[in-house]
């Protein structure tokens, strides 16, 4: 299997092709804003690098949020352009899931593990991971996320790890990593959930909120 991983919905531009498994080629540039102009150079990059064009692959997988409004847009809109030009199938996978897979069986033992991801507001995108399962993701104030996670030991990921470890003391460690999603990760995921004959679902985005909006002030008559 042929697979393209990528991702744009947090703060980074990334991409990643599996072939049978193995890493062909991957690349990840960490950036605030300009994702719109970087992805589709960086796709082609990757594609090159393992020897491939797109009609080539067997699946497409990218990260539907939470993150940035504008990155996961973009980077759904790509993976849907794609799917349908080429009848590829596409997986959608979470920012939340990316985030968890790069964490090592290791150093999660005996800890509940927190991925916390920037909202660019005052709260924060988090989902906690239990030996159990994943628990509903929520969005929350910092200050309120002890009362949302499970008593014990924990382990810190992602973008906004570092805003959340002090309301937690020492019962919470940092994950090693920049905290952003993998693409290989990405596509590995993608390849995990895929099945034969699975129905072609475009995937949906998740916000987690509402978006900003912004209406226009009624000029006063004269």
């Amino acid at each position: 299997m042929k697979v393209l991983g990528f991702d744009c919905a947090c703060r980074g531009c990334a991409a990643a092709v599996l072939v049978d498994g193995e890493v062909a080629a991957s690349r990840s540039t960490p950036m605030e804003r300009g994702q719109a102009e970087a992805l589709l150079p960086l796709i082609d990059g990757v594609l090159a690098r393992a020897g491939l064009r797109l009609a080539g692959l067997d699946l497409i997988a990218v990260t539907v949020g939470p993150g940035g409004f504008t990155g996961v847009r973009i980077g759904l809109a790509a993976a849907r352009g794609f799917a349908l030009a080429t009848g590829l199938p596409l997986v959608g996978v979470t920012s939340f899931a990316a985030v968890a897979a790069a964490v090592p069986a290791a150093a999660r033992a005996g800890r509940t593990l927190v991925v916390a991801l920037d909202s660019k507001r005052d709260e924060l995108f988090l989902q906690a991971f239990t030996q159990s399962g994943a628990l509903e993701p929520v969005m929350v104030a910092p200050v309120d996320a002890a009362g949302l996670v499970p008593a014990g030991p924990l382990l810190l990921a992602g973008d906004a790890a570092a805003r959340l470890a002090p309301e937690f003391g020492e019962r919470a460690r940092m994950a090693a990593g920049d905290g952003l999603p993998d693409p290989v990760d990405v596509a590995r995921l993608g390849l995990a959930a895929w099945q034969p004959g699975m129905r072609p679902d475009l995937p949906r985005p998740f916000y987690m909120r509402a978006p900003d909006t912004t209406v226009a002030r009624q000029a006063a008559l004269p």
